[in-house]
């Protein structure tokens, strides 16, 4: 049977005009107003686009009102718990699970390709010590198009297909080698004979002179952690990504500008945020009295690492998450660490007050992350490069998908503007 078509009516000035409406496979319609200007000469008006579907996808959905995040339909806390990170990644490139022999060979290509060129050594050098390691990812992702010429040809389904597999795989050891740098180390090239996760917490905190034994309960937490920051829809970071792919700029370029995007405390410092919180609450003794702060509705301070834009009832990867920090604090222990002891007292404060089961403040996964990554050394600085790690697959999977949309165009937004209408200019003598 054919879909029967459906429309909404605006009225402009008197005259009428049919706009078509598409219903998706989950998730609100949407009502196509790709010709309103050419047939009505009107914009519409949408800051931020919160209310407008920039493209077609079917990679992630996001539900918030039921606190459901799927990736290719499965439920993010089933891949959390049951997957790993590079099998996910391979779900959001191709869109089912793999079979062990695919899951094999993907892999084994990832594995392939952990090293960077070694030239780009010096471009770490380039920096200041003391640079924030978010600009050296910034600097040497978008840099790698100087360096693999041979997949910067995005009309070349190979060369994408290389570019991919070349970011997933060299994100970590560019990301490990920022944090050395900052902290006065020799970088640790990469261990082929490691996972993805063990891989890298390798590479930030072995050193020379000993031997470095990866604890297997840390890199499942890592693993979890770049399972859950994989995609996230269209995020401000993964619409940058989309509209400086549309343009037809290369791959490494187009993650670069996510990266920077991801840098803004808005997006990806949440966790970060999270820490400086607990951080200026000092001691547990403290909580009652930020606890009343942030129930005080003239007191601008908030609980960073509660609630959630998106989710309106609770965040499906905060579960899975909560386990992970509970394991870790577990084998780590919290005796020493006044933040962490500061964290899990303000998140029991907080799960039992009405006050924010009511208001759905719920612990969100940057809480979570955060006391992990505490826990397991990494200064705040890191925090953001380790989401930017994360989300590669997921910019790289949303890069591949507009590349291949018969309908791309390259983005361009209007405006509503308010500025100065046609005028003279004036010479400078009479002004």
């Amino acid at each position: 049977m054919a879909e029967e078509k459906r429309s909404a009516k605006l009225e402009v000035d008197g005259k009428t005009y049919e706009l078509p409406i598409f219903s998706p496979t989950a998730g609100p319609d949407v009502i196509d107003i790709r010709k309103l200007y050419a047939q009505a000469g009107v914009f519409t008006y949408d800051p931020g686009f919160t209310s407008t579907a920039s493209c077609d996808s079917t990679i992630t959905f996001i539900d918030g009102d039921k606190g459901e995040l799927l990736h290719r339909g499965y439920p993010i806390d089933q891949l959390a718990e049951k997957s790993h990170y590079l099998e996910v990644c391979y779900v959001l490139l191709y869109g089912e699970l793999p079979s062990p022999a695919q899951l094999e060979d993907f892999e084994g290509r990832v594995t392939g390709h952990t090293m960077i060129h070694e030239q780009m050594m010096y471009l770490f050098r380039g920096f200041r010590r003391d640079a924030h390691p978010m600009a050296i990812m910034v600097g040497v992702v978008g840099a790698m198009s100087a360096f693999y010429h041979d997949s910067t040809d995005i009309n070349d389904p190979w060369q994408r297909e290389v570019a991919s597999i070349r970011m997933i795989a060299k994100m970590p050891t560019i990301a490990a080698m920022a944090y050395k740098y900052t902290i006065g180390q020799p970088f640790e090239y990469p261990r082929n004979d490691l996972d993805y996760a063990s891989n890298f917490l390798r590479m930030c905190f072995a050193v020379p002179a000993e031997n470095y034994e990866v604890n297997p309960i840390l890199a499942r937490a890592m693993d979890r952690i770049f399972t859950l920051h994989a995609d996230h829809e269209q995020n401000a970071s993964t619409s940058t990504v989309r509209l400086a792919s549309s343009s037809g700029a290369n791959p490494f370029a187009c993650i670069a500008a996510g990266i920077a995007c991801l840098w803004g405390p808005a997006h990806g410092g949440a966790n970060q945020a999270c820490l400086e919180m607990l951080q200026e609450i000092g001691t547990p003794d403290r909580i009652p009295e930020y606890i009343a702060r942030a129930k005080d509705k003239d007191d601008p301070f908030r609980l960073m690492g509660f609630g959630h834009r998106v989710y309106k009832n609770f965040d499906p990867r905060a579960k899975v998450m909560k386990q992970s920090a509970d394991e870790v604090l577990d084998l780590l222990g919290v005796e020493d660490n006044p933040i962490l002891q500061v964290a899990k007292e303000l998140e029991k404060a907080a799960l039992a007050d009405p006050y924010f089961a009511e208001k759905k403040l719920f612990p969100n996964v940057d809480f979570y992350s955060g006391i992990i990554l505490e826990a397991m050394g990494f200064p705040t600085s890191m925090f953001t490069p380790i989401f930017a790690l994360s989300r590669t697959v997921g910019w790289i999977s949303q890069w591949k998908e507009m590349i291949g949309d018969p309908q791309l165009k390259i983005g361009r937004p209007r405006q509503l503007y308010k500025g100065a209408t046609l005028r003279d200019y004036v010479d400078i003598e009479n002004r």
